[in-house]
């Protein structure tokens, strides 16, 4: 098991380097940049020695008077790479420079995923103007047609395309499922026996709308909808620099998001907090005000690099737009770090115009190998109930502090005075009051273009700002005394946004249905996917706004719909028209994710723990010694949700991540669905899922010790229904002969056996895809 974990956790990455290296994303963030920065000078725009070029695939391939300088997936015969290794010095490039083995590494990954390059995107400013994603939402109205079945706005919308191509949906699933289908979604974790009984024979036709509005009061809904935000926000409590320091107060941030969802929180006051919060929390005191502060958490949580105190600034900020653009605008900012983007609108001064804004931005350090102690950390209590609290503790130690301070000034009791004076002086609550791993504004200033995305290469002055093509219409003044955060957030939910509330809906649509509106929800950009249902799409986003930006209707909304509550049964007619379910005439069955796996194991095993935990324990600080060579790494055992685990930046939590938990160095909208063996290999081996298993086997016990009632309590909790008789037949069988081989190889008594048995039974249920799978 551990060989195989080894071989999950370490040798997959590679396999994710491969397929990344032929996106548009590592040519755009490898390749080109180094290109530009080092060879376009001798080998781009008018001059080309060697006749060589390197500013178009095409030229690369045709090469100069050494021949092709990129053999499209083979590294090996491409010039290009012999030329970047310094042990070839007739070809070396650049001169007098060695290439990192990174760089070099780079290049030969892409060159052998096929050497892509992004089509150049000349018209992209021109098809901005007409493309569906940056046009206004436009008030659709339901079709009316009477002869559609649904009275339900978005079965009508479905209806309607469904009818063009003779499909015909299914009917609703059974209540079970709908129980099962709605409790997973909203909350994450098994329903109740009695409680699916009770509705199972609820007669009342609201019943399922009580339901829904039962899960969503429930607090537990918080935790699982805040954890989907959570992946997009790339949560950690590390920090992800070169030894990867801890973050013991990361952890506010995930309970911000947590109770943000429970309160049903605005979700453009959501967005607002979370880049301006700090700003927002001036008018505001107490909780409000720490609440706010603690929201900026979401900028914090940026990636760290380096070993220093804030190194490479400029990564830091990459991480937060391309964060920001992806989470919140569905689009890639990136690209145009380095260069006008090439197939979306983006130009270097847009990027540059928003760099400006977090480049005024105090960002925290966590600590690190160079310098361990945090610094820059925003305080949790207003400002001027600081001044107010320090100021009233200065007037009561006054007299004392005036005596210390004559006492060094004649010299007397020098050492044991100053010792005194700076105990007081540490203890000021301003020195003592709660920290929040979150941002403040800093010195506001324009941003410089950097030339090829270096730094150390310095172009035009940009004035902060936002991407001219979604500029709003009375074009925001950016004060000259703050970083512009506060004016960024209220134009990323302004009315007139065509962006947020698209892209938002498109990923609560996902969630219920495990696949979006916009197969892309992270790229609404001219390369992204057009909307399988473009009117539907627009009429569920202006429904979002007209909601007050409520998450929680909009899940009642789409819950109470036939599609949502449709069953999953295959249909060989409708697949020959519609195999992918592109027109949600049937319910796409979904794996649970990690965390409901896990969550529902220890609720079977009567093991889950269903508090909020504090803070991680981790070591005390005067410990942190951690080093690129010995990072921190940690599993802290825990019975609470998943949400609250310890999760880090450079080591994926081992549960976590053999069931394709979210990658917390970048924004996740999507998780994997492997289905590898490892995974059936741990639930058959491992030691959590036999604890669970005896746990249920245990609990069972003490109600009966009749075999087949012992069965059907069983299926009753793990698949809420009553076992068909075959099925308990088999069970008894299997228990019978359990038990005699277990009693003849470990010389157990009858009722140890049998106990033995009733586990490895336990263990089989649950371990079986009717568990694991939601219909």
């Amino acid at each position: 098991m551990r060989l195989l974990i080894f071989l999950y956790l370490f040798c997959a990455p590679l396999a994710n380097v491969r397929a990344l290296a032929s996106s548009n994303e590592f040519f755009e963030t490898r390749i080109r940049p180094y290109l530009y920065e080092n060879c376009y000078k001798c080998h781009g725009g008018e001059k080309t020695s060697a006749e060589l070029r390197v500013d178009t695939r095409e030229s690369l391939l045709e090469g100069g008077e050494h021949g092709a300088a990129v053999v499209p997936g083979d590294s090996r015969n491409s010039l290009l790479l012999l030329a970047l290794d310094p042990a070839h010095e007739e070809l070396m490039m650049p001169p007098g420079k060695v290439v990192p083995e990174s760089v070099r590494n780079d290049f030969a990954v892409w060159i052998d995923s096929g050497a892509p390059w992004p089509q150049t995107g000349e018209e992209a400013e021109r098809k901005a103007g007409r493309h569906w994603a940056f046009l206004p939402l436009m008030r659709i109205e339901v079709p009316e047609e009477r002869s559609l079945r649904s009275t339900h706005p978005i079965d009508r919308f479905l209806e309607v395309r469904q009818r063009e191509l003779g499909i015909i949906a299914n009917p609703i699933a059974d209540k079970r499922t709908l129980m099962r289908r709605a409790s997973f979604d909203l909350v994450g974790l098994p329903q109740d026996w009695k409680r699916m009984k009770a509705f199972s024979e609820d007669d009342d036709p609201t019943a399922y709308e009580k339901l829904i509005d039962e899960l969503l009061q429930s607090r537990h809904y918080g935790e699982r909808w805040g954890r989907h935000w959570l992946d997009l926000a790339r949560y950690a409590d590390t920090a992800g620099e070169n030894s990867d320091y801890p973050i013991p107060q990361a952890y506010l941030y995930r309970d911000y998001v947590i109770d943000s969802f429970n309160a049903d929180k605005p979700y453009d006051q959501f967005i607002k907090e979370q880049i301006a919060g700090d700003i927002m929390a001036l008018d505001a005191s107490g909780e409000r005000y720490a609440e706010q502060v603690i929201a900026t958490g979401f900028l914090a949580q940026a990636k760290r690099f380096g070993t220093g105190d804030l190194e490479d600034m400029h990564l830091i900020i990459e991480d937060t737009l391309d964060t920001i653009g992806k989470s919140i605008m569905g689009l890639g900012l990136r690209c145009a770090r380095c260069h006008d983007h090439k197939y979306d609108p983006t130009t270097m001064e847009d990027y540059y115009g928003l760099y400006g804004i977090f480049q005024s931005t105090s960002y925290p350090h966590p600590g690190g190998e160079s310098v361990k102690e945090q610094r820059y950390f925003v305080s949790t209590v207003h400002p001027d109930e600081l001044a107010r609290l320090d100021e009233g503790y200065t007037a009561k130690h006054a007299e004392e502090i005036e005596e210390l301070e004559t006492l060094i000034e004649s010299g007397e009791e020098v050492e044991s005075s100053k010792a005194r004076l700076d105990e007081i002086q540490s203890n000021t609550p301003s020195r003592k009051a709660p920290l929040a791993y979150g941002v403040n504004d800093g010195t506001a200033a324009d941003s410089a273009i950097q030339k090829g995305g270096n730094p150390r290469s310095k172009g035009e002055v940009v004035p902060r700002g936002f991407p001219r093509f979604l500029q709003d219409k009375n074009r925001t003044i950016i004060p000259t005394d703050n970083s512009g955060r506060l004016q960024f957030a209220q134009w990323l939910v302004s009315a007139e946004h065509p962006l947020t509330a698209r892209v938002m809906v498109n990923r609560i649509w996902q969630k219920h249905f495990g696949k979006p509106i916009v197969a892309t929800p992270s790229n609404f950009g001219l390369q992204g996917d057009v909307p399988s249902h473009p009117e539907l799409l627009d009429w569920l986003a202006q429904a979002f706004i007209d909601s007050g930006w409520s998450i929680k209707a909009m899940h009642r909304l789409i819950m109470t719909s036939d599609a949502y509550k449709r069953s999953n049964v295959n249909h060989s007619k409708n697949e020959l028209v519609d195999s992918g379910n592109r027109y949600y005439w049937r319910f796409d069955r979904q794996r649970m994710d990690a965390e409901t796996i896990r969550d529902s194991l220890l609720h079977l095993g009567g093991n889950l723990d269903l508090t909020r935990p504090g803070p991680h324990p981790f070591p005390p600080k005067e410990q942190w010694k951690w080093t690129a060579h010995h990072q921190f790494k940690a599993v802290y055992p825990s019975n609470h949700r998943s949400v609250y685990l310890m999760v880090q930046r450079l080591h994926p939590h081992p549960f976590l991540a053999i069931f394709n938990g979210p990658n917390t160095s970048a924004s996740t909208d999507t998780r994997d669905r492997s289905t590898v063996p490892l995974q059936a290999l741990f639930m058959a081996n491992s030691n959590f899922v036999e604890q669970q298993a005896k746990g249920l086997a245990d609990r069972l016990a003490g109600i009966t010790d009749e075999p087949k009632s012992l069965i059907s309590e069983m299926f009753r909790r793990v698949y809420l229904r009553e076992p068909k008789l075959a099925e308990v037949a088999r069970g008894i069988q299997y228990l019978a002969a359990y038990a005699a081989a277990s009693g003849d190889s470990e010389g157990d008594a009858p009722d140890q056996s049998m106990k033995r048995a009733l586990a490895s039974y336990a263990k089989v249920l649950i371990t079986s895809n009717e568990f694991l799978f939601v219909d």
